[in-house]
């Protein structure tokens, strides 16, 4: 018998049949294998998160669908649906304190769907909804910003800062410019994420004028949280505050194109039929001619910023998804000022400043920046994911430039046929400012993310990431100052001039004079770990967070020794929402936060790098309360927060509009302390809007000198931001964005010492408007050329409404006569109008 069966099998091997069936055997065996498996798996699946319609998760959502099937939303709002696939099927979206929302399906095999519904609030039970203010970003001390107000109010730097600074404690006193402070903090404490990948600014910027668009394109935003304060350990080591952005995964196609005298943006958004590939891109144009020309200095100026972004899905599985974010940007800003006057003064001495320029300045920044992170979904509580990314930025500034002034008194006779003009001259001289700089770094990270739900109610999150940072650096910068025919040295120059009454035979040596050439790397491992619960004592409800960061860094580089340094940063949280009738939150978060330097702290005001330089230390306390009432029938909240930061081995700096000059040296210590205020809700019903208040004191003490204040120091905040449309057309619609800042120490010369110089701003105000026309509104239906648009709207706006004079930084003029100083403010933007038209198909 066997040896009939193998004479079979040898003949059957001899055969042509088989010679020609073999190379698809394989293929064959693999589908008698999975025949069965495919027989089963004939579903889909339906997944998203749930929100409200303020963009925060909603938990406790019945999904139901027409075949039984169902499933619940968690406490983040996401839920995943199998249903079976090549048929309609009804899903039916419940909550009792929100309208019903039912969609009908017909998805292919194995197809996954994202769809992310927006419930809007059920009127009759608006108590219940105003009662529910538990929600995670709520308890973790995060404020959400609506991705539609991010789109809607541009601003004159428009972009998720142009909102930002309406926020307490957020202070952006510059226009021009996308860098903030919080609560006492400068601009670099400030941690930025898109989709959990860090992105950076860039580094020679000197002035808002030099700087483009910011790194978040907001036509690509899903998602908007910010954080001021005693942050969780899963974010990386700054002292200030958290931006967290998500970007959207598109659902359908889609385009959504901007349009004004500054510019324009188009984004587009891209799925495959099987739902497996999805895209969206950005581009964006930003032309500042319309703002820059109308400041007093004169010239002819060609600011061009330009930039792509792309964020792309592909979902290999149910359970593996790989997505990759890249951007590219080029800035470029030349400028050839001709002339400027500045009249300042009082009415009875006005005193005017007229400069005359010859040179231009030359700068640009390009920035590459591409991350691939590989999500795997273990099973319902365990999610593994791995990012690597790599940043690479190449930045020149380049400037010749020769000011000639005269400072002088003003015709004031009405009449006379030089009235406005300078007459008698108390100050002449010029000034010469040359600069080479070149900075090309690379920044290349690997990061492993992990989350395990070890039950309902608690979750443990952890981290770990490597970075490799590369600097090139080379600064070449003099400075050289004449008043009345004689240079002016360096204020630290001793040997003892007395022109023009004794002959001076000193040497001559620039007013300032920088030259710095540097090659440093850094590497650096993180690694965190921290559990979340969520429980109750006795009735009340209590949300737990604590958690451990640590960070280890390596600087070396040529010329320099190699030196090493490691610390540790425990965090934690509590909230408790106790069960009383009114909707009363209560939070306390802190914790002790480091900043290692990077490399512009590493490098003080001369260009030496210095790698001893510690890790400044923050300790956080953030005390909050919450509470969500009822007004006028319409939801509103009331946040306030109390905070005080004491700080040690504080690196001390000088800020000169942009500019940050570290000295490199942990040779001071400082506080901060200070309460903010936000009221926020539907003072018109339909729209949200807020009004925030805060105020802030810091200090510092360098070599136990004194506490005097530090250059973030603004004590008085005011911001609003506030909707509003004509009842009865309510197509017509405005926004008003109104910042009131008080003035911040600065715009002493950069010689000067702070202990000596305690000379502030004056404050900050400055109001922006916009009216738009909603031509196509997307819940009314059309039957001409509208109904291929989505939406369609066009208006104006008007940044600086009451066109006040704002200033960031002092020129500083000699009298000839009284050898005294002269502070002439530089002064921001005045009024400019806007039209802009905006698009969504």
């Amino acid at each position: 018998m066997w040896e009939i069966i193998l004479h079979l099998k040898r003949r059957f091997l001899e055969s042509k049949f088989y010679s020609r069936l073999k190379p698809y055997f394989t293929t064959i065996f693999l589908l008698v294998l999975l025949f069965p498996a495919l027989l089963i798996s004939q579903t889909a699946t339906v997944k998203g998160v749930v929100l409200d319609e303020f963009q925060r998760p909603i938990p406790e959502v019945s999904i139901q669908s027409s075949t039984n099937d169902g499933t619940t939303t968690n406490s983040n709002g996401f839920y995943l649906l199998k249903i079976p696939s090549n048929q309609d099927i009804k899903i039916t979206f419940k909550h009792i304190s929100h309208k019903i929302i039912e969609i009908t399906v017909n998805l292919k095999n194995g197809q996954d769907f994202e769809f992310n519904p927006v419930m809007l609030v059920n009127v009759e039970q608006i108590e219940t909804v105003i009662l529910k203010g538990n929600t995670r970003k709520n308890v973790e001390g995060v404020t959400s910003i609506s991705p539609e107000i991010l789109r809607t109010i541009k601003g004159a730097q428009p972009g998720v800062e142009n909102i930002l600074k309406t926020l307490p404690g957020v202070n952006i006193s510059n226009e021009l410019s996308t860098q903030y402070s919080v609560r006492g903090g400068n601009f670099d404490e400030n941690l930025v994420y898109v989709n959990e990948i860090e992105v950076y600014r860039p580094f020679l910027i000197r002035s808002g004028n030099q700087e483009g668009l910011s790194f978040v394109n907001t036509d690509l935003v899903q998602n908007v949280d910010f954080s001021a304060g005693g942050f969780q350990a899963k974010y990386g080591d700054k002292i200030s505050s958290v931006l967290d952005i998500t970007y959207r995964t598109p659902v359908d196609f889609g385009v959504r194109a901007d349009l004004s005298l500054l510019g324009g943006s188009i984004a587009v958004e891209t799925i495959s039929k099987d739902s497996k590939f999805s895209a969206i891109t950005g581009i964006r144009y930003r032309d500042n001619s319309l703002l820059l020309g109308s400041l007093e200095t004169e010239g002819a100026v060609e600011p061009v910023f330009m930039d792509a972004q792309a964020f792309m899905t592909y979902r290999f599985s149910d359970k593996f998804h790989l997505d990759f974010l890249g951007n590219a940007s080029l800035n470029q800003y030349n400028f050839k000022p001709t002339n400027r006057q500045t009249n300042f003064g009082t009415l009875q001495n006005p005193i005017a400043l007229l400069v005359f320029y010859d040179g231009q300045e030359k700068s640009q920044y390009q920035t590459l920046f591409g991350a691939l992170k590989a999500n795997y979904f273990v099973n319902d509580d365990l999610t593994l994911k791995l990012i690597a990314s790599t940043y690479h930025t190449t930045e020149q500034e380049y400037f010749d430039i020769l000011a000639r002034y005269r400072l002088g008194e003003v015709n004031t006779n009405i009449g006379d046929e030089n009235l406005g003009e300078v007459e008698f001259s108390e100050g002449i001289g010029s000034q010469l400012t040359h600069a080479r700089n070149d900075l090309d770094a690379l920044i290349t990270t690997i990061q492993h993310n992990g989350d395990y739900k070890i039950d309902e109610n608690s979750t443990v999150e952890w981290s770990l990431k490597y970075t490799h940072e590369d600097f090139r650096d080379r600064l070449v910068e003099w400075e050289v100052i004449d008043s009345a025919g004689f240079s002016i040295r360096p204020p630290n120059f001793n040997i003892p001039n007395n022109q023009p009454y004794e002959p001076f035979s000193g040497p001559l040596v620039a007013f300032q004079n920088i030259r710095a050439t540097n090659f440093v790397q850094i590497d650096r491992v993180q690694a965190s770990v921290q559990w979340s619960k969520r429980g109750y004592i006795g009735n009340h409800e209590v949300f737990y967070n604590a958690g451990v960061r640590a960070h280890n860094w390596t600087v070396s580089g040529v010329g320099l020794e190699s030196n090493t340094q490691t610390v540790f940063s425990p965090r934690a949280q509590f909230a408790i929402k106790p069960n009383w009738n009114k909707d009363i939150l209560f939070r306390v978060a802190g914790g002790l936060y480091y900043q290692p330097p990077f490399y512009r702290e590493l490098r003080d005001s001369s260009g030496i790098v210095r790698p001893e330089v510690k890790a400044q230390q923050s300790f956080h306390v953030v005390l909050g309360i919450e509470h969500s009432f009822q007004m006028w029938d319409r939801p509103f909240k009331l946040v306030a927060e109390a905070y005080y930061k004491g700080l040690t081995d504080v690196n001390p700096y000088t800020l000169e509009n942009v500019r940050i000059r570290y000295r490199a040296r942990n040779n001071a210590e400082a506080y901060a302390y200070g309460l903010d205020m936000r009221l926020n809700g539907e003072f018109v019903p339909g729209t949200e809007s807020w009004f925030s208040f805060g105020y802030l004191k810091t200090e510092e003490n360098i070599d136990d000198r004194g506490y005097i204040a530090r250059p973030t120091d603004q004590r008085l905040k005011f911001g609003v931001l506030f909707q509003d449309y004509v009842p009865n057309i309510p197509d017509l619609k405005m926004y008003l964005n109104l910042v009131y800042n008080t003035g911040v120490p600065g715009g002493s010369p950069s010689y000067a010492d702070p202990y000596d110089f305690q000379f502030r701003l004056r404050d900050y105000r400055r109001a922006d408007a916009g009216f738009l026309y909603d031509m196509v509104n997307a819940e009314k239906e059309y039957s001409n050329w509208k109904r291929h648009f989505k939406a369609l709207s066009i208006g104006f706006e008007i940044y600086n409404i009451f066109n006040n004079q704002n200033s960031i930084t002092n020129t500083w003029v000699r009298d000839v006569n009284s050898k005294a100083q002269f502070a002439i403010p530089n002064f921001l933007t005045p009024r400019v109008f806007n039209l802009r038209l905006t698009a969504q198909l």
